[in-house]
């Protein structure tokens, strides 16, 4: 399970740096409308321009946690459930904007594996 645990781990890390950092500025199919950017889907949200900083901020904040709670486990359970949190955020707002069920699969998949390493943590 520790082996599982550590993949998850990896895997949100590397996809959050990805999106934040690499394809910030670029259209994905995973976008919130018709959005071409981060900024332009934060719109599409109905959120402010400083809301992409925070939430973008926290998601990589919660996913370097992630990552070094492989060395240092206090950080594991605070990390994932803000990672659940932010990705519960994300379903919500592509929800609100009515899009299909494709642009929400990245979030709901961090969401499970975020469950994952917060439910181990407790068994």
């Amino acid at each position: 399970m520790n082996f599982i645990i550590i993949f998850a781990k990896v895997i949100i890390f590397l996809a959050i740096i990805n999106v934040w950092f690499f394809r910030f500025n670029k259209k994905t199919k995973y976008r919130g409308g018709d959005a071409s950017s981060m900024k332009a889907e934060f719109s599409n949200y109905g959120l402010s321009e400083s809301m992409v900083y925070i939430i973008g901020g926290l998601k990589i904040l919660s996913a370097l946690s992630l990552v070094i709670s492989i060395w240092i486990p206090q950080l594991e359970l605070p990390a994932a459930i803000l990672m659940a949190v932010l990705m519960l955020g994300a379903i919500t707002m592509h929800l609100k904007i009515k899009d299909s069920f494709l642009k929400s699969l990245p979030a709901t998949i961090f969401l499970l594996l975020s469950l994952l390493i917060i439910s181990q943590a407790y068994f």
